[in-house]
């Protein structure tokens, strides 16, 4: 007989699956004690790790400047003397204490707790981190303006260019600065050329930056390097103009986006110099300030200082201005004092010939750091040199402010209280 196919009995699907997990969880054994915990049945919070809250942390530093040494007590969750440590109990080795916000320590105060007992956080005195940075700005001697002192950079508070943050900072480092590169008495190490020819160069110079129409930055920082390099090496009197134009050259491709080129400057020169020569020197001159070529100008501090002479306008700026460039053709000025007083007393002889009373304020004084008495020589100096401008035989500097895009300021009459009578 042929035998019948028996056909294998079907189990419902869930039966297998769940003899499958009997044998799984058989097998498996639950995670028990891992060692760091202690299980105390009697207080369910005692496996929780004892909290330090910031204010907590505030009052050790406070302790600590009294000479007194303050240790957490992690079981009643206070702090006790240095002197004391005998008497309060160690804490177990299984504890953990976590340091947490005061606003977590806060919204666990509110639970009711038995046996605990609640600070009053009205008796700490706390240190705020405020008050830390107050007492170190004193102790660092930050002055703090008075109340005759004007805030100039308010109006810039929203403006991210401005730096207001910092701007006070960057100008005590620009003074601390000038003395890395003063401009000494050069000329007596000089055999062939003098404050004269210097003064023709300057002269020249002036209606050179003015066709290249270049931004005061370049002129003020082509006088700083001709005036450092004179003053490191001898420079025969057929090569001072070729000075000059090679420092015109450096300072324009620092400062300028679209400087000019060799051929321009070998142009303007009526091609006294071929343009290798213009190169070498440009070369020679580097190495010999070994390219330093970020230095604090006048006209770094003379921006600074025309916004501290409230109120300012476009007759103040030029006649600063005027001053200032007037001044540093002079030898004696730039191998007398330095930039920020020279930029200082351009605003302060500028004040005097606007008659902008008072002559000399407490704001200025705050921010330029000299008092009206430091000034008077320097700005005397300025003043005879506008007396003498009109006749001078160098007129670059007087023809450019006499124009009426500069508020013709050369045309006014020089500050009498400065003057050589008074």
């Amino acid at each position: 007989m042929a035998s019948k196919a028996i056909a294998p009995i079907e189990q419902p699907r869930g039966e297998n699956k769940k003899k499958n997990l009997g044998v799984e969880g058989r097998n498996r054994k639950v995670l028990g004690d891992i060692g760091n915990l202690v299980i105390n049945p009697a207080d369910p919070h005692a496996n929780e790790p004892k909290r330090i809250t910031r204010n907590q942390l505030a009052a050790i530093a406070q302790a600590a400047e009294k000479n007194k040494i303050l240790v957490p007590d992690v079981v009643n969750g206070n702090f006790v003397a240095a002197n004391k440590m005998e008497q309060a109990p160690k804490p177990a080795e299984h504890e953990v204490i976590v340091i947490s916000s005061d606003e977590e320590a806060e919204v666990k105060e509110k639970r009711p707790l038995k046996g605990r007992k609640l600070r009053d956080r009205s008796k700490i005195n706390v240190r705020t981190f405020s008050s830390v940075l107050s007492a170190r700005s004193k102790a660092a001697g930050r002055s703090v303006p008075n109340d005759l002192v004007m805030n100039i950079d308010a109006t810039d508070k929203d403006n991210e260019l401005a730096a207001t943050e910092y701007i006070d900072d960057i100008y005590k480092f620009y003074k601390l600065s000038e003395d890395d590169c003063p401009v000494h008495d050069y000329m007596v190490s000089q055999p062939d050329i003098n404050a004269k020819m210097r003064a023709i160069l300057i002269d020249w110079l002036i209606e050179v930056h003015r066709k290249f129409e270049l931004m005061p930055e370049t002129f003020y920082l082509t006088l700083n390097i001709v005036d450092r390099f004179l003053s490191m090496k001898a420079v025969p009197r057929k090569e001072l103009q070729l000075v000059g134009i090679s420092s015109m050259l450096i300072a324009s491709k620092y400062e300028e986006i679209w400087a000019p080129e060799v051929t321009d400057f070998v142009c303007i020169s009526d091609n006294a110099y071929v343009r290798e020569q213009v190169l070498v020197m440009e070369k020679t001159i580097l190495g010999n300030l070994e390219w330093y070529l970020t230095v604090p100008t006048p006209y770094v501090f003379l921006v600074r200082y025309i916004k501290a002479s409230t109120p300012s306008d476009e007759q103040m700026e030029n006649m600063v201005n005027f001053l200032a460039e007037l001044s540093m053709m002079h030898y004696v000025t730039v191998s007398s004092y330095s930039p920020s007083m020279i930029a200082a007393s351009a605003v302060y002889a500028a004040r005097s010939t606007l008659k902008r009373s008072p002559f000399w304020t407490d704001t200025l004084e705050h921010y330029t750091g000299y008092s009206e008495e430091q000034l008077r020589d320097c700005a005397e100096l300025m003043v005879s040199f506008h007396s003498a401008a009109p006749e001078n035989k160098l007129r670059a500097i007087y023809k450019k402010f006499c124009g009426t895009d500069r508020c013709t300021v050369a045309l006014m009459a020089p500050a009498k209280n400065l003057s050589a009578e008074s």
